[in-house]
């Protein structure tokens, strides 16, 4: 008999453990490559030009901000100079977009990953914690050709690229597992609370304007500066950029703290959402 035609009981009580949580991930490694697969490819299902969409609209929206933010509103980048400021402006900014757009779509998603897979939490044996895992494994793939397009443009603008761009997965790292910790939450929020999706909407696009994405962390006065800093997206657009754009290495004592609170929030999450998904066939 096959895994998934074996039927368990969902109000049984899970494991929490960090350790649970390690093993749940290295067990089912296999069947998290394979839905996050099925994921981007059912993404673009249909249309003539399959996969090819998930590189030509980053290209898009990158010519699209050049020339706006060239073009019309001739913005330069503080500490960016030279005849070319004004097209690394796009590019800086589009640094920015790919972070939060990797937090976004995670957080966007979590909170409908339970409910628009009702059959996994009641007929079948299936980890439904890998939900967030896979939605995760979506996103990262999209903010991959997000960052090859973004390090082809910086080639052509520039004629170089700065070594340090080899720190990107280490940067974005923290980042990953923050948002993992926080979908879990919303994952089982979602399925008590159907307005939390909604919700959610709103605080991603108003995380948007109060994250460094379109101006510098230096332009934001100071008495509001310690607001933006609080922001969980604002190092690591920082650190992005530092690493991309300017060169430098990371802040690697900012990343180690980052990276060991980030792990403690996803470990919480796991155990949040362990606890209450016995709920969820009831409420379902």
């Amino acid at each position: 008999m096959s895994q998934t035609s074996i039927t368990i009981n969902p109000h049984a009580a899970q494991p929490t453990s960090l350790m649970s949580l390690v093993r749940s991930l290295w067990r089912n490694r296999q069947l998290i490559v394979q839905m996050t697969k099925r994921e981007v490819a059912g993404r673009y299902k249909g249309s003539v030009m399959g996969l090819a969409w998930s590189f030509f609209n980053p290209v898009f929206m990158l010519v699209v901000y050049t020339f706006v933010f060239s073009e019309i509103f001739k913005s330069r980048w503080v500490g960016v100079g030279g005849d070319d400021s004004k097209t690394q402006f796009a590019v800086v900014l589009f640094v920015g977009l790919i972070a939060l757009n990797l937090f976004a779509e995670v957080i966007n998603r979590a909170p409908g990953l339970i409910t628009s897979n009702v059959n996994y939490v009641k007929k079948v044996v299936f980890p439904i914690e890998i939900l967030p895992v896979i939605a995760m494994g979506a996103a990262l793939f999209h903010s991959l050709i997000s960052l090859g397009v973004l390090l082809i443009a910086f080639i052509i603008f520039n004629g170089y690229l700065h070594w340090t761009v080899v720190f990107i997965p280490l940067v974005l790292m923290p980042l990953v597992i923050l948002s993992l910790g926080i979908a879990w939450v919303l994952a089982s929020l979602g399925v008590f609370l159907r307005d939390v999706g909604q919700t959610i909407g709103l605080i991603t696009t108003v995380l948007m304007f109060l994250s460094p994405v379109f101006y510098p962390i230096t332009a934001v006065p100071e008495r509001f500066r310690p607001f933006i800093m609080a922001n969980p997206l604002t190092f690591i657009i920082e650190q992005v950029r530092e690493v991309v754009i300017w060169g430098h290495t990371p802040n690697w004592t900012g990343i180690w703290i980052y990276t060991i609170v980030a792990m403690l929030i996803a470990w919480a999450g796991f155990a949040w959402f362990q606890k209450t998904r016995k709920g969820f066939a009831d409420v379902l």
